[in-house]
């Protein structure tokens, strides 16, 4: 369709790479975001992406998050990026502004598109996994790290969902990256999940950017062992192995391997030198990070099943240090962080 009125919905540093490609294309797209001074900087400057690929300047539509309450019309997509723990109250803040026969995306990290689907139904909800990496630290300004060529999604329906219009939003995605279709989303999330316990968190208590993390004496066996144990995780309850971003099926045959080989593609294809992840923006920033729904789902969910996660809960201990005010981010942590693997 080429009449469709879009919206993004968090217009942070992802949101708004997704969103400017989305106006450079000539569609009908909105941004809507909750930090005011972006916001207006948007709307009397523009927004300005500088990527490897160049820079790319636009003037998007724009709405405060207040101004949702003013919409009159409704919108036959939302793209969903706003932070995972936000996920339930954003989805019941636009169901009332999404149409009836609309799809809401959650183009977001963590087990979010069941959140969704609560809140809009099944037949409105698309699952969606994203794989990019893009900073944002001053308002109306975002640095991209990973171009349009080095970009990843992954969409589809959950159990009981709309069948067959994943390509509607695949058709979107494709002006900021490339797409993938899966039949089983949530078993596709999870596979996100493992690769974003491995790292997302744990360079982030060390205060590094994720490539000099890496370099760190030991960091990678501590990656490799919390990715491990949310794989188990996932297979014991109940989800697949899948070749998220690129892997191939011979990459994944051997779930021994698994994560060493996916550590090592995403360090290949989508990490670049400086950039720091999400979870590291947000405490630079003082903000709550995503922490509990990364490796703390994946310690909610091993309860029960008699698989030990002593990585991931170290890591998830560490970090709510931090966000009380305990302690900082440094490599002092490095040694908290080995002697939890196993």
């Amino acid at each position: 369709m080429t009449d469709q009125r879009i919206a993004v919905l968090g217009a942070g540093a992802n949101g708004a790479i997704i969103g400017a490609d989305l106006t450079a294309a000539g569609l009908d797209v909105t941004l809507i975001e909750q930090w005011p001074a972006h916001v207006e900087a948007m709307r009397e400057r523009g927004l300005r992406v500088l990527s490897p690929e160049g820079e790319l300047h636009v003037q998007p539509r724009t709405l405060h998050l207040c101004q949702v309450a003013e919409l009159r019309t409704r919108f036959d997509v939302v793209l969903m990026l706003m932070k995972a723990y936000d996920s339930r109250w954003a989805a019941q803040l636009i169901e009332p502004h999404l149409a009836d026969d609309g799809l809401l995306v959650g183009v977001q990290n963590g087990m979010t598109a069941e959140t969704i689907r609560d809140i809009v139904g099944p037949e409105r909800t698309i699952g969606c996994v994203i794989e990019c990496s893009a900073t944002m630290n001053e308002p109306g300004i975002v640095h991209r790290h990973t171009g349009v060529s080095r970009s990843w999604y992954a969409v589809g329906a959950l159990p009981d969902g709309p069948a067959g219009r994943e390509e509607e939003i695949a058709a979107l995605l494709r002006h900021s990256g490339t797409v993938a279709h899966f039949d089983d989303i949530l078993s596709a999330k999870w596979m996100k999940l493992v690769s974003n316990a491995t790292l997302l968190v744990t360079s982030a208590i060390l205060g590094l950017p994720m490539l000099d993390a890496l370099g760190m004496p030991g960091f990678r066996d501590v990656m490799v062992a919390a990715g491990e144990e949310a794989l188990a995780v996932g297979l014991a309850t109940g989800h697949r192995i899948l070749p998220i971003f690129g892997l191939t099926a011979d990459e994944i045959a051997d779930p021994d391997k698994v994560v060493d080989i996916m550590t090592d593609k995403l360090f290949t294809g989508f990490v670049v030198p400086g950039a720091t992840t999400t979870v590291l923006q947000d405490w630079t920033k003082g903000r709550h990070s995503e922490v509990d729904d990364l490796n703390g789902e994946v310690v909610r969910r091993a309860a029960g099943t008699g698989i030990a996660v002593p990585v991931n809960r170290a890591i998830v201990e560490l970090a709510h240090r931090i966000e009380r005010g305990e302690t900082e981010p440094g490599i002092v942590h490095l040694a908290a962080l080995t002697s939890a693997v196993r």
